[in-house]
Protein backbone atom coordinates (compact mmCIF):
# COMPACT_ATOMS: atom_id res chain seq x y z
CA UNK A 1 0.00 0.00 0.00
CA UNK A 2 1.43 3.30 -1.04
CA UNK A 3 1.47 5.80 2.01
CA UNK A 4 1.67 8.52 -0.29
CA UNK A 5 -1.82 7.73 -1.90
CA UNK A 6 -4.37 10.55 -0.78
CA UNK A 7 -6.81 8.03 -0.35
CA UNK A 8 -4.92 6.35 2.54
CA UNK A 9 -3.66 9.70 3.69
CA UNK A 10 -7.10 11.45 4.25
CA UNK A 11 -8.88 7.64 5.44
CA UNK A 12 -6.03 5.44 7.06
CA UNK A 13 -5.19 6.08 10.51
CA UNK A 14 -3.13 3.07 10.86
CA UNK A 15 -0.60 4.92 7.97
CA UNK A 16 -1.30 8.32 9.72
CA UNK A 17 -0.46 7.22 13.22
CA UNK A 18 3.68 7.27 12.41
CA UNK A 19 3.71 9.99 14.43
CA UNK A 20 2.10 13.32 15.93
CA UNK A 21 -0.33 15.08 13.24
CA UNK A 22 1.43 18.05 12.59
CA UNK A 23 -0.97 21.19 12.58
CA UNK A 24 -0.33 24.36 10.20
CA UNK A 25 0.55 26.35 13.20
CA UNK A 26 3.45 24.23 14.27
CA UNK A 27 4.49 23.89 11.34
CA UNK A 28 5.39 27.33 10.38
CA UNK A 29 6.57 27.54 13.95
CA UNK A 30 9.37 24.80 12.84
CA UNK A 31 9.94 26.60 9.45
CA UNK A 32 10.73 30.13 10.66
CA UNK A 33 13.67 31.67 11.66
CA UNK A 34 13.64 35.10 13.64
CA UNK A 35 16.40 37.36 15.21
CA UNK A 36 16.28 39.90 17.54
CA UNK A 37 18.18 43.05 17.09
CA UNK A 38 17.83 46.76 18.06
CA UNK A 39 16.89 45.73 22.54
CA UNK A 40 16.46 49.01 24.14
CA UNK A 41 15.98 50.21 27.53
CA UNK A 42 13.66 53.52 27.25
CA UNK A 43 13.95 54.83 30.32
CA UNK A 44 10.81 58.01 30.14
CA UNK A 45 10.19 60.45 32.78
CA UNK A 46 7.02 62.78 32.67
CA UNK A 47 6.54 64.54 30.42
CA UNK A 48 7.25 62.69 27.40
CA UNK A 49 6.16 61.64 24.31
CA UNK A 50 7.73 59.80 21.64
CA UNK A 51 6.48 58.76 18.18
CA UNK A 52 7.16 56.57 15.32
CA UNK A 53 6.01 56.87 11.57
CA UNK A 54 5.29 54.46 9.39
CA UNK A 55 8.50 54.18 6.70
CA UNK A 56 6.97 53.24 3.37
CA UNK A 57 10.79 53.45 1.67
CA UNK A 58 12.72 50.29 0.89
CA UNK A 59 15.33 49.86 3.14
CA UNK A 60 19.11 48.56 1.64
CA UNK A 61 21.51 46.10 3.44
CA UNK A 62 24.99 46.35 4.46
CA UNK A 63 25.49 44.24 1.48
CA UNK A 64 23.27 45.96 -0.80
CA UNK A 65 20.44 44.28 -0.72
CA UNK A 66 17.04 45.53 -0.75
CA UNK A 67 14.55 44.55 1.56
CA UNK A 68 10.93 46.09 2.44
CA UNK A 69 9.84 47.01 6.01
CA UNK A 70 7.36 44.45 5.95
CA UNK A 71 10.44 42.00 6.74
CA UNK A 72 10.60 43.33 10.36
CA UNK A 73 8.51 43.14 13.11
CA UNK A 74 8.91 45.79 16.84
CA UNK A 75 7.94 44.35 20.39
CA UNK A 76 7.42 46.58 23.62
CA UNK A 77 6.64 45.38 27.61
CA UNK A 78 5.67 48.12 29.75
CA UNK A 79 8.19 47.19 32.83
CA UNK A 80 7.25 50.08 35.31
CA UNK A 81 5.11 52.55 35.89
CA UNK A 82 2.23 53.65 32.63
CA UNK A 83 1.76 55.32 29.75
CA UNK A 84 -0.40 55.52 26.20
CA UNK A 85 -0.41 54.05 23.29
CA UNK A 86 -1.71 55.46 20.15
CA UNK A 87 -2.28 53.50 17.08
CA UNK A 88 -2.84 54.17 13.57
CA UNK A 89 -6.06 52.69 12.59
CA UNK A 90 -7.21 52.75 16.15
CA UNK A 91 -9.27 56.00 17.64
CA UNK A 92 -9.28 55.89 21.21
CA UNK A 93 -5.70 55.60 22.92
CA UNK A 94 -4.54 52.92 24.78
CA UNK A 95 -3.61 52.51 28.11
CA UNK A 96 -0.84 50.48 29.10
CA UNK A 97 0.54 49.46 32.82
CA UNK A 98 3.44 47.41 34.18
CA UNK A 99 3.42 44.02 32.46
CA UNK A 100 1.72 44.85 28.61
CA UNK A 101 3.14 43.55 26.14
CA UNK A 102 2.63 45.16 22.40
CA UNK A 103 3.74 43.42 19.19
CA UNK A 104 3.71 45.27 15.61
CA UNK A 105 3.94 43.07 12.79
CA UNK A 106 4.44 45.49 10.11
CA UNK A 107 5.12 49.09 10.25
CA UNK A 108 2.99 50.89 11.77
CA UNK A 109 2.38 54.58 13.22
CA UNK A 110 2.39 54.70 16.59
CA UNK A 111 2.67 57.07 19.98
CA UNK A 112 4.19 56.10 23.42
CA UNK A 113 3.18 59.14 25.82
CA UNK A 114 2.81 59.91 29.55
CA UNK A 115 -0.98 61.38 28.76
CA UNK A 116 -2.86 61.33 25.72
CA UNK A 117 -2.61 65.18 26.03
CA UNK A 118 1.19 65.54 25.74
CA UNK A 119 2.34 66.00 22.33
CA UNK A 120 5.00 63.71 20.70
CA UNK A 121 8.51 65.64 21.07
CA UNK A 122 10.49 63.05 19.75
CA UNK A 123 11.16 60.26 17.26
CA UNK A 124 12.75 56.59 18.31
CA UNK A 125 15.47 57.52 15.93
CA UNK A 126 16.41 60.57 17.65
CA UNK A 127 15.78 58.71 21.21
CA UNK A 128 17.84 55.62 19.64
CA UNK A 129 20.75 58.14 18.64
CA UNK A 130 21.24 59.61 22.04
CA UNK A 131 21.22 56.18 23.99
CA UNK A 132 24.30 54.66 25.94
CA UNK A 133 24.87 51.53 25.55
CA UNK A 134 21.23 49.85 25.52
CA UNK A 135 19.63 52.37 27.57
CA UNK A 136 17.65 55.38 26.18
CA UNK A 137 16.79 58.76 28.13
CA UNK A 138 13.59 61.16 27.13
CA UNK A 139 11.38 63.09 29.42
CA UNK A 140 11.00 66.22 32.13
CA UNK A 141 11.83 64.45 34.90
CA UNK A 142 8.47 63.28 36.57
CA UNK A 143 6.66 60.01 37.28
CA UNK A 144 9.30 57.53 35.42
CA UNK A 145 8.38 54.42 33.28
CA UNK A 146 10.45 51.81 31.90
CA UNK A 147 10.08 49.73 28.10
CA UNK A 148 11.63 47.25 27.23
CA UNK A 149 11.85 47.38 23.18
CA UNK A 150 13.66 46.08 20.37
CA UNK A 151 12.71 44.18 16.73
CA UNK A 152 12.68 40.87 15.38
CA UNK A 153 13.58 40.11 11.71
CA UNK A 154 12.35 36.88 9.98
CA UNK A 155 14.51 35.64 6.94
CA UNK A 156 12.97 34.90 3.74
CA UNK A 157 11.92 31.49 4.51
CA UNK A 158 10.05 32.41 7.12
CA UNK A 159 8.44 36.26 6.17
CA UNK A 160 5.03 34.91 4.21
CA UNK A 161 4.03 32.44 6.78
CA UNK A 162 5.04 34.97 9.43
CA UNK A 163 2.92 37.72 7.63
CA UNK A 164 0.36 35.52 7.15
CA UNK A 165 -0.12 34.68 10.98
CA UNK A 166 0.11 38.15 12.50
CA UNK A 167 -1.99 41.20 12.10
CA UNK A 168 -0.92 44.60 12.56
CA UNK A 169 -0.88 44.63 16.26
CA UNK A 170 -1.14 42.44 18.99
CA UNK A 171 -1.94 43.77 22.76
CA UNK A 172 -1.36 41.47 25.54
CA UNK A 173 -2.38 42.84 28.92
CA UNK A 174 -0.99 41.78 32.32
CA UNK A 175 -3.61 39.95 33.60
CA UNK A 176 -3.91 37.93 30.98
CA UNK A 177 -3.02 34.02 31.59
CA UNK A 178 0.21 34.21 29.07
CA UNK A 179 1.65 37.12 30.20
CA UNK A 180 3.93 36.22 32.73
CA UNK A 181 5.79 34.22 30.28
CA UNK A 182 6.09 36.79 27.95
CA UNK A 183 7.58 38.88 30.72
CA UNK A 184 10.37 36.14 31.60
CA UNK A 185 11.05 35.49 27.86
CA UNK A 186 11.47 39.42 27.53
CA UNK A 187 13.81 39.97 30.89
CA UNK A 188 15.50 36.50 29.44
CA UNK A 189 15.90 38.20 26.16
CA UNK A 190 17.15 41.50 27.49
CA UNK A 191 19.60 40.17 30.00
CA UNK A 192 21.50 38.16 27.10
CA UNK A 193 21.28 41.20 24.65
CA UNK A 194 22.99 42.94 27.55
CA UNK A 195 25.48 41.09 28.81
CA UNK A 196 26.78 40.13 25.53
CA UNK A 197 28.49 36.89 27.17
CA UNK A 198 30.00 34.15 25.16
CA UNK A 199 26.94 32.38 23.18
CA UNK A 200 24.29 35.60 23.66
CA UNK A 201 23.49 35.87 20.23
CA UNK A 202 22.34 31.95 19.77
CA UNK A 203 20.69 32.28 23.28
CA UNK A 204 18.51 35.62 21.97
CA UNK A 205 17.88 34.36 18.78
CA UNK A 206 15.81 31.22 20.34
CA UNK A 207 14.71 33.71 22.62
CA UNK A 208 13.32 35.69 19.84
CA UNK A 209 11.35 32.70 18.14
CA UNK A 210 9.77 31.96 21.96
CA UNK A 211 9.11 35.00 22.24
CA UNK A 212 7.25 35.23 18.86
CA UNK A 213 5.46 31.53 19.58
CA UNK A 214 4.15 32.34 22.85
CA UNK A 215 2.58 35.72 21.25
CA UNK A 216 1.08 33.93 18.64
CA UNK A 217 -0.38 31.43 20.88
CA UNK A 218 -1.73 33.52 23.69
CA UNK A 219 -3.18 35.98 20.66
CA UNK A 220 -4.49 32.71 19.05
CA UNK A 221 -6.04 31.61 22.51
CA UNK A 222 -8.27 35.08 21.79
CA UNK A 223 -11.33 34.93 19.98
CA UNK A 224 -10.97 38.13 17.41
CA UNK A 225 -8.47 36.48 15.82
CA UNK A 226 -10.48 33.89 14.29
CA UNK A 227 -12.50 36.55 12.51
CA UNK A 228 -10.35 36.79 9.06
CA UNK A 229 -7.77 35.40 7.64
CA UNK A 230 -5.12 32.36 7.22
CA UNK A 231 -6.10 31.62 11.22
CA UNK A 232 -9.97 31.67 10.67
CA UNK A 233 -8.79 29.05 8.17
CA UNK A 234 -7.03 27.05 10.47
CA UNK A 235 -9.67 27.20 13.02
CA UNK A 236 -12.52 26.48 10.39
CA UNK A 237 -13.90 22.51 10.94
CA UNK A 238 -13.77 21.96 7.03
CA UNK A 239 -10.90 24.17 5.85
CA UNK A 240 -8.89 23.68 8.98
CA UNK A 241 -8.95 19.64 8.22
CA UNK A 242 -7.69 20.46 5.30
CA UNK A 243 -5.29 22.53 5.87
CA UNK A 244 -3.43 19.94 8.52
CA UNK A 245 -3.98 17.02 5.80
CA UNK A 246 -1.68 19.04 3.14
CA UNK A 247 0.90 20.55 6.14
CA UNK A 248 0.78 16.82 7.56
CA UNK A 249 2.14 15.43 4.04
CA UNK A 250 3.55 18.52 1.75
CA UNK A 251 4.61 15.83 -0.56
CA UNK A 252 1.42 14.06 -1.42
CA UNK A 253 0.27 14.63 -5.05
CA UNK A 254 -2.55 17.49 -3.66
CA UNK A 255 -5.29 18.67 -6.12
CA UNK A 256 -8.42 20.75 -5.50
CA UNK A 257 -10.37 17.74 -5.81
CA UNK A 258 -8.28 15.98 -2.95
CA UNK A 259 -8.24 18.67 -0.62
CA UNK A 260 -11.96 19.59 -1.23
CA UNK A 261 -12.20 15.59 0.28
CA UNK A 262 -9.95 15.98 2.96
CA UNK A 263 -12.18 18.83 3.99
CA UNK A 264 -15.58 16.93 3.77
CA UNK A 265 -17.17 19.27 0.64
CA UNK A 266 -17.80 19.51 -2.61
CA UNK A 267 -14.83 20.73 -5.20
CA UNK A 268 -16.59 24.21 -5.99
CA UNK A 269 -17.65 24.86 -2.49
CA UNK A 270 -13.99 24.29 -1.55
CA UNK A 271 -12.66 26.68 -3.84
CA UNK A 272 -14.70 29.44 -3.39
CA UNK A 273 -14.38 29.20 0.71
CA UNK A 274 -10.66 28.53 0.18
CA UNK A 275 -10.16 31.55 -1.59
CA UNK A 276 -12.88 34.04 0.46
CA UNK A 277 -10.81 33.30 3.36
CA UNK A 278 -6.80 32.90 2.62
CA UNK A 279 -7.41 35.23 -1.10
CA UNK A 280 -5.58 32.70 -3.02
CA UNK A 281 -6.44 29.64 -4.86
CA UNK A 282 -5.89 26.11 -2.93
CA UNK A 283 -2.91 25.18 -5.48
CA UNK A 284 -1.39 28.41 -5.13
CA UNK A 285 -0.94 28.32 -1.60
CA UNK A 286 -0.21 24.40 -1.99
CA UNK A 287 2.50 25.82 -4.43
CA UNK A 288 3.87 28.57 -1.91
CA UNK A 289 3.75 26.88 0.99
CA UNK A 290 5.95 23.86 -0.74
CA UNK A 291 8.36 26.88 -1.79
CA UNK A 292 8.63 27.87 2.32
CA UNK A 293 9.43 24.40 2.82
CA UNK A 294 11.68 24.28 0.25
CA UNK A 295 13.74 27.15 0.89
CA UNK A 296 14.08 25.62 4.45
CA UNK A 297 15.85 22.46 3.09
CA UNK A 298 17.89 24.55 0.78
CA UNK A 299 19.48 26.27 3.47
CA UNK A 300 20.80 23.19 5.33
CA UNK A 301 22.90 23.17 1.76
CA UNK A 302 23.28 19.01 2.40
CA UNK A 303 21.13 17.76 0.71
CA UNK A 304 20.75 17.04 -3.23
CA UNK A 305 18.39 19.37 -5.38
CA UNK A 306 16.64 15.94 -6.55
CA UNK A 307 16.29 14.88 -2.72
CA UNK A 308 14.76 19.02 -1.96
CA UNK A 309 12.27 18.49 -4.95
CA UNK A 310 10.73 15.10 -3.82
CA UNK A 311 10.57 16.30 -0.43
CA UNK A 312 8.02 18.89 -1.63
CA UNK A 313 6.15 16.87 -4.08
CA UNK A 314 7.83 16.98 -7.06
CA UNK A 315 9.13 14.17 -9.41
CA UNK A 316 11.82 16.12 -11.48
CA UNK A 317 14.27 19.08 -10.24
CA UNK A 318 13.56 20.78 -13.28
CA UNK A 319 10.06 20.72 -12.78
CA UNK A 320 10.75 22.20 -9.21
CA UNK A 321 13.60 24.65 -10.34
CA UNK A 322 10.60 26.07 -12.68
CA UNK A 323 7.71 26.09 -9.74
CA UNK A 324 10.96 27.42 -7.46
CA UNK A 325 11.84 30.92 -9.69
CA UNK A 326 8.10 31.20 -10.16
CA UNK A 327 7.90 31.73 -6.96
CA UNK A 328 10.81 33.07 -4.98
CA UNK A 329 12.04 35.05 -8.39
CA UNK A 330 15.44 33.08 -8.50
CA UNK A 331 15.97 29.32 -9.34
CA UNK A 332 17.57 27.54 -6.32
CA UNK A 333 20.79 27.58 -7.48
CA UNK A 334 20.84 31.77 -7.64
CA UNK A 335 18.93 31.88 -4.36
CA UNK A 336 21.77 30.05 -2.48
CA UNK A 337 24.50 32.47 -4.30
CA UNK A 338 22.41 35.82 -3.39
CA UNK A 339 21.90 34.73 0.22
CA UNK A 340 18.30 35.09 0.65
CA UNK A 341 18.14 33.23 3.82
CA UNK A 342 20.16 35.82 5.10
CA UNK A 343 18.92 38.99 4.41
CA UNK A 344 16.47 39.23 7.58
CA UNK A 345 19.65 38.60 10.18
CA UNK A 346 21.89 40.90 7.65
CA UNK A 347 18.99 43.57 7.90
CA UNK A 348 18.85 42.83 11.51
CA UNK A 349 22.50 43.84 12.38
CA UNK A 350 22.26 47.06 10.22
CA UNK A 351 18.99 48.45 12.13
CA UNK A 352 20.13 47.17 15.56
CA UNK A 353 22.60 50.20 15.16
CA UNK A 354 19.49 52.48 15.33
CA UNK A 355 17.07 53.21 17.99
CA UNK A 356 14.32 51.10 19.89
CA UNK A 357 11.66 50.14 17.60
CA UNK A 358 12.89 51.83 14.72
CA UNK A 359 13.52 49.73 11.20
Amino acid sequence: MDENCLGVLIFCLFVQGKGPELDPITDIFKTMHVSAFGLHRLEATAPWGIKQENEAKVQVTPSGTKMPPADLAHFAMLSRGNCWLSLEGIEEPIPLTGGDCFLLARGTSIVLRDSPRTRPKWSFREIGARAKGNVALCGGGGAPTTIVCGALSFDRASLKPITQLLPNFILMKADRARTLALHNTLQALASEMAEQAPGSEVVATRLAEVLVIQLLRAHIASAPVRNKGWLRAVFDPQLGTALTALHNKVNAPWTVESLAEAAGMSRSAFAVRFKELLGQTPLEYVTEWRMQKAMQLLQQRDKKLIDVARSVGYESDAAFSKAFKRVVGANPGAYLKRGFGDQGHAAGQQAGERGPLEA
